[in-house]
């Protein structure tokens, strides 16, 4: 969802909890009593706010709580959660294209593991058909980088054939201690260091799977038979992440979205 500048805490009218913003959805009356979704957060008029959580929306919607919000007649789109899911994923997809656009995007599985290799990726995207293959070894790509990053030495080949399910450590390691290795400078190999270009320092990649078809992302990138796509590091790609999490909370996931659930278990469709 896109930011709004007032930061004050708004009580949903289902569960009446205040919260701040970020956690809610905003919806205008229009002239003619609709009720119309303001996901970025810039449509004049009273407000009414809901948890954003499709099924609260849907809550919302069953209990008539929205003419209560209002004081006063509202037309309610029966379509209504299903309309803010797909506002929510264009919203994303814009940013997603935005980043495209300042070159902060790379598609294509070999281009996604050879960008996790040598760049500072900061997420990599998985379209809904992705087979579970593709998504294990980029997930292998990301283990290799955050190994190199941490002054290990791995042998590829190596890495390449390892059983995910007696490997889920490495995955379950967590963004800080991983950080805090990689500017150690006495866990890396001196003779190495010399020999060799330090790589730029990296966290733990998010994994976003299956939030968007692969003709989404298709549209969203310019390409044709997009399945994967890296993020690289920067404001744009930030903007992305923000709004996509918004999607995946939306769509039932934790309210602390965490992107590593895909690492470590095989990358298996649940």
């Amino acid at each position: 969802m896109a930011d709004r500048p007032d930061t004050a805490e708004r009580t949903c009218v289902v569960t009446r909890t205040a919260q701040p913003p970020e956690g809610l959805l905003r919806f205008v009356r229009a002239p003619d009593g609709a009720v119309v979704p303001d996901v970025r957060g810039k449509l004049p008029g009273r407000g009414v706010w809901v948890t954003a959580r499709r099924d609260m929306v849907a809550e919302a919607v069953r209990r008539k709580l929205f003419a209560r919000g209002f004081k006063a007649e509202a037309t309610v789109d029966p379509g209504l959660p299903d309309l803010v899911d797909r506002l929510l994923a264009e919203v994303a997809l814009s940013s997603l294209s935005m980043a495209r656009k300042a070159g902060r995007v790379v598609t294509g599985f070999g281009k996604v593991t050879a960008a996790l290799g040598r760049d500072k990726v900061v997420a990599v995207i998985h379209a809904e058909e992705a087979r579970d293959d593709g998504r294990r070894k980029v997930a292998q790509a990301i283990r290799r980088r955050l190994r190199a990053d941490a002054g290990d030495d791995l042998d590829d080949a190596a890495d390449d054939d390892f059983d995910d399910e007696d490997d889920d450590t490495d995955a379950k390691v967590g963004r800080a201690t991983l950080d805090e290795g990689a500017g150690d400078t006495d866990m890396r190999d001196e003779g190495a260091a010399e020999t060799r270009d330090p790589l730029p320092p990296v966290a733990v990649p998010h994994v976003v799977a299956g939030l968007f078809r692969g003709a989404d992302l298709d549209l969203a990138l310019g390409g044709t038979n997009v399945i994967h796509a890296a993020l690289l590091a920067g404001g744009v790609s930030t903007s992305f992440l923000r709004n996509a999490a918004a999607l995946a909370r939306y769509r039932g996931g934790s309210p602390d979205v965490d992107w590593m659930a895909d690492l470590g278990r095989g990358d298996r469709k649940g």
